[in-house]
């Protein structure tokens, strides 16, 4: 084990934990309500975990993939359940609940595959429902302490990329919100920095319309200690012209082997900004979050409710700022073309360019 690895986890303290798992319920940090109230929810049931996911009381690839797992765990404790048989029967039902809440995030297929993969594996040697939820238990625990190293690594590789006074660009939020640990994959590098001596700052866009950045990405950011600034999406050209920023690391939801990125809404726009200006940009996730099957034709972008652009939140809840029925167009992602990309961070190093080779020989080396 890599030693710094094990100081960093012995050392970071996340101000608020996304996930917490207590046996046999989730408790999860409402992310709707953030900065303004601190509120959790608890998941007992698959129907609680499909609608927090849906409604995204948790939100960003690596947390859902995390409460997808444990969804599977809940699902066996839900009702009686009399043999294995049944148990399989009901995790595959389960399975089949969970996928359908987001469709754009990888790691929550990648999860459930796995899950379901671990428990067909386990019927195999067992005949105990009891033990097979146990087995399940323990490896819904392994992805989110794998999820942990690997930000921790992630975040060693990126601290690598940045100099004393940097100031990071981001978008919408890669954090620890985001992933469920606390740490972040795009943040990772940051609070890396951080401790290993380095002063590093933040641009924060506010990442409209659901405003990911402005209430999550700078909430977090400043409650650990990170001096951050909040920008207008439409600032991002500005800011980079007046050479405010050294470098941008954004996150991911899926990341296919020819490089091309899918992420929050307004990726691309910083990417071909970034490269306009000769900043570097990397792509920073694990590699769960690459997609060796897809093509970008083939992926689904979601769309999300018309309310969202056609309002904004307050404390009080949604203020209309335009017409009650006008037509929103409302994606939620955008792809990225590996053109405008520098590099793609993960656990396992770097992919630098060409990408569509340096994808493949890094998930060879898994």
């Amino acid at each position: 084990m890599d030693p710094r690895v094990e100081k960093i986890r012995r050392e970071f303290r996340p101000k608020v934990k996304p996930i917490e798992w207590r046996g046999d319920k989730l408790v999860l940090l409402d992310q709707r309500m953030l900065p303004f109230e601190t509120r959790y929810v608890e998941a007992r049931t698959v129907e609680d975990v499909a609608t927090a996911i849906r409604d995204m009381v948790v939100r960003g690839a690596p947390a859902i993939g995390i409460t997808a797992a444990f969804g599977m765990v809940i699902a066996l404790s839900e009702k009686p359940i009399g043999n294995i048989d049944d148990a399989i029967k009901t995790l595959s039902l389960a399975r089949d609940i969970l996928s359908k809440t987001r469709p754009t995030a990888v790691n929550l297929f990648w999860a459930l595959d796995r899950m379901y993969n671990k428990a067909l594996s386990l019927a195999s040697t067992t005949s105990s429902v009891r033990e097979l939820r146990e087995g399940l238990e323990e490896e819904a625990k392994k992805i989110f302490e794998e999820e942990l190293e690997a930000e921790i690594r992630i975040g060693l590789y990126g601290a690598e990329l940045l100099e004393d006074g940097d100031t990071v660009l981001t978008i919408c939020n890669a954090g620890g919100l985001a992933t469920g640990t606390g740490l972040g994959t795009a943040t990772a590098p940051i609070y890396v920095a951080k401790m290993l001596g380095k002063d590093v700052s933040v641009i924060a866009p506010e990442t409209r319309p659901w405003q990911q950045g402005a209430r999550l990405t700078v909430y977090e950011l400043v409650n650990n200690g990170i001096r951050t600034t909040l920008i207008a999406d439409t600032a991002l050209g500005l800011v980079m012209y007046k050479r405010m920023v050294d470098i941008v690391m954004v996150g991911a939801d899926r990341i296919l082997l020819d490089g091309h990125v899918f992420n929050k809404i307004g990726t691309l726009n910083e990417a071909i900004l970034a490269h306009e200006f000769g900043i570097p940009f990397y792509v920073l996730a694990p590699t769960s979050t690459i997609d060796p099957k897809s093509n970008v034709d083939s992926v689904k972008i979601e769309e999300r409710d018309p309310d969202e652009v056609r309002t904004v939140r307050t404390s009080q809840g949604k203020v209309y700022v335009t017409l009650m029925d006008i037509q929103v167009y409302n994606p939620v992602f955008d792809v990225t073309p590996p053109k405008y990309i520098t590099g793609i961070i993960t656990e396992k190093g770097v992919a630098t360019q060409p990408l569509s080779v340096n994808l493949r020989k890094l998930l060879k080396n898994i």
